[in-house]
């Protein structure tokens, strides 16, 4: 046999070399928007450009992806649900087939978060767009030189004003919050005006009211366009400034590779190594999904708050909105705590801020670029301070933070999707103890109760014990002894609305009266609103994110809870999935009753754990990660709401979960990667290494932390902070000893008070 040379050797080197080096690919390459852009029910998830919780966001203009038309091209939206604010629409052709938004037939598009093409069939006009913060830039490429060339910009409900070359203006969102916008082309126009059907008037200066636009005719022959523009909600002045602060000429490239290179130093934060390509694309598109929101609303130093109709100067400190804190209390504010630890400060500080502009001084729950919604239930603004304190982060007022939470939850009324004050239910809650249902046959009759959303007692319930015990622990931290005692027993009453025959949390009337003749798999109302919310008793049976150990102990001690746990899995939705779904549709996700579509689920894999069987969490996890988060249209079971569900496919991905947000611990479940790399400040790391790596291999062998033998299912926060590492032997069949112990389960209630489970 021939032996290979030494030049032969180091020839095949350099060749591997720059092989690895053409396909090796950054974390932003891995980002793939279009997972989810197709709905299994409700809204799709939408292909987002933008920079990280930046004020500017846009996407295609269309349902979702199936849609055979845009709407015109967009410029920002405004809310991650609803259409862009203005609108732009190349045209070539005559003044008469011009329309305020042209429907646009495409084709080869192209969208990362820093980037976006597509080809516009009949209009034969290619586009490219590139975001900044607070500014954007499309650069137009026309066809047909033959044709005169026109652009039309159109404001939704608002006002547009030309001096002959720039264009500003505004559109209004509700009666005192307005998004503004001015824009400017490379190209000199010949004329801007209004239609008069078959020509371009041009007396009018500007033009007002429902669908007013512009239409900007450029000199015949004009084969491309730059557009480069500001948005502002503070003026038009601003968005100017804005533009000219970030986009100073008008090329793309430069703007696209500064985007780039912004989401390559986020997602930095944390590095993933393994064979499995796909499970990449969905991390990275996941981590990329928590950025969307909330975003930053400060423009040099000021901001526009809805909240009382001001602008403020921000002093110093970023101001950030747009958070359903019902879906993201969860597991996004924690992602947040450990890898952008100054921007969740900030967020919570914004949280106070907001409040204090309020003329009732409640903690927002659903905080928009319009104000807060006050949308879903209970008041979870209060497990994000407690989180974050808890984990350490120091630089908000917590003393102001616990008044304004505090007056949320015993000052506002409970009843859901309601900004009124506290009435006689929430007087019924705060003497029983539970939110009363309606008796069978009873009309309601509380002004509080919204018609569609109905009282969701149990829902209500659940959610405010956990509540109440979050302002137990931040009454604890503020040296409030009585009020931290106060408001830590009544985290207990969920017992009382716990049904001890069936073992599932059961309504009840005022009387005291468990609602007859209840099928947890079908609650009553549409969504189950008349018991639950948005999802059946199944789900909420395991809502006890504070005290799962006495939750075990409730449903009959470890074994009885794993049946429960195995039976929610494995019992079938009971009816056609027209009829289930056209009542329960956010009910998404089904294995069994389970739904991984809903965010009040997302904890109920990791529950094994407390019952002394993690090998099941750990085959439960990926699972669910492989069934319902995938690579593909439909890879996201549900609303993705600005990363409340992305965010549980983070920390799975990783192998570990902030199961109860405000107790500063993690449960262990199944990392999908041979090594995950944590950036967590001060020139620290955490990272997650798998022996014996395999995408095949989801079970614990064993465990090590930082070097020494770790033979429990869970960790510290302050374990993790330290830096260090967390090694876990992996194989393709379980270890069912690993971990089962009483002293390794995770704690409950207290990091230094675990319950002891009965056997």
């Amino acid at each position: 046999m021939k032996r290979p040379t030494i030049l032969t050797i180091l020839l095949s080197v350099v060749f591997a070399t720059k092989l690895f080096a053409q396909t090796a690919k950054d974390p932003v390459d891995y980002i793939n928007p279009y997972i989810g852009n197709i709905s299994h029910l409700l809204v799709p998830t939408y292909p987002t450009v933008h920079l990280p919780n930046s004020l500017l966001r846009i996407y295609p203009e269309r349902e979702n992806f199936t849609g055979n038309v845009l709407r015109g091209l967009p410029l920002i939206v405004t809310s991650h649900r609803g259409s862009s604010a203005f609108n732009l629409s190349p045209f070539q052709g005559v003044v008469k087939d011009i329309k305020h938004v042209l429907p646009l037939s495409y084709d080869n598009e192209v969208i990362k978060p820093y980037f976006y093409s597509v080809d516009l069939d009949e209009q034969n006009v290619a586009v490219q767009y590139a975001p900044s913060h607070q500014s954007g830039i499309y650069e137009l490429h026309f066809n047909h030189p033959e044709k005169d060339t026109y652009l039309i910009f159109n404001t939704r409900n608002g006002e547009l004003s030309h001096d002959n070359r720039h264009i500003s203006g505004y559109q209004n969102l509700d009666k005192q919050t307005k998004v503004y916008i001015y824009l400017e082309t490379d190209v000199q126009p010949i004329v801007i005006g209004t239609n008069q059907g078959d020509k371009v008037g041009t007396n009018d200066k500007s033009t007002k009211g429902e669908d007013a636009y512009f239409i900007v005719q450029y000199p015949k022959g004009t084969t491309k366009i730059k557009l480069r523009y500001g948005v502002s909600f503070i003026s038009t002045e601003q968005a100017k400034r804005n533009l000219r602060r970030e986009i100073r000429d008008f090329d793309l490239a430069t703007i696209s590779k500064r985007g780039r290179d912004i989401w390559n130093q986020t997602l930095n934060k944390i590095k993933v190594t393994g064979t499995d390509e796909d499970a990449k694309t969905v991390f990275y598109t996941s981590l990329y999904r928590t950025y969307e929101r909330m975003i930053c609303l400060s423009e040099d130093g000021k901001y526009f708050s809805a909240y009382d109709g001001k602008v403020h100067d921000d002093k110093g400190r970023p101001f950030y909105t747009d958070d359903w804190i019902w879906d993201t209390y969860r597991a996004t504010h924690p992602l947040r705590i450990l890898i952008e630890p100054e921007m969740e400060a900030n967020m919570i500080n914004s949280y106070i801020v907001m409040t204090q502009q309020m003329p009732r001084a409640w903690m927002p729950n659903f905080p928009e670029v319009t104000g807060d919604s006050r949308r879903m239930n209970s008041n979870h603004a209060v497990a994000m301070v407690a989180d974050a304190y808890n984990k350490g982060l120091r630089n908000f007022n917590l003393e102001e933070a616990y008044r304004v939470a505090k007056a949320a939850i015993t000052e506002k009324t409970l009843a859901p999707w309601s900004a009124k004050p506290a009435g006689v239910l929430d007087q019924f809650y705060k003497d029983h103890g539970y939110f009363p249902s309606l008796a069978p046959g009873e009309k309601e009759t509380v002004p509080e109760v919204h018609s569609w959303e109905r009282r969701q007692p149990i829902a209500v319930t659940l959610g405010t014990v956990y509540d109440e015990w979050c302002l137990s622990q931040i009454a604890s931290k503020l040296g409030k002894t009585d009020e931290a005692k106060y408001f830590s027993e009544r985290s207990l009453n969920y017992r009382k609305v716990f049904n001890p025959e069936t073992k599932f949390f059961h309504p009840k009337d005022t009387f005291g009266v468990f609602i007859p003749h209840m099928d947890y798999r079908f609650p009553p109302g549409i969504g189950g609103r008349d018991a639950y919310d948005e999802n059946t008793g199944y789900v909420y049976r395991f809502d006890v994110p504070h005290n799962i150990g006495d939750l075990v102990q409730l449903i009959g001690g470890k074994q009885a809870f794993i049946d429960a746990l195995e039976d929610m899995f494995s019992t079938p939705l009971g009816k056609g999935r027209p009829d289930f779904y056209h009542i329960y549709a956010d009910h998404s996700g089904n294995v069994g009753q389970f739904s991984m579509g809903n965010e009040p689920a997302m904890h109920i894999p990791y529950l094994y754990n407390y019952a002394g069987q993690p090998w099941r969490s750990q085959k439960r996890v990926r699972t669910l990660l492989q069934q319902w988060f995938r690579n593909d249209l439909m890879g996201i079971p549900g609303d993705e709401d600005g990363g409340g569900l992305t965010s549980f496919v983070v920390f799975s991905q990783l192998g570990f979960y902030p199961i109860t947000a405000g107790l500063p611990m993690y449960v262990i479940g199944s990392p999908t990667f041979e090594s995950a790399t944590l950036d967590i400040g001060d020139g620290k790391i955490f990272s997650v290494v798998c022996e014996n790596y395999s995408p095949d291999n989801k079970y614990i062998q064993s465990a090590k932390l930082n070097g020494v033998s770790w033979n429990k299912s869970w960790f510290s926060h302050e374990d993790l902070m330290k830096g260090g590492k967390l090694e876990l032997v992996m194989g393709k069949h379980p270890n069912k000893t690993w971990a089962t112990g009483d002293d390794a389960i995770p704690p409950s209630f207290k990091m230094n008070d675990k319950l002891k489970i009965k056997k």
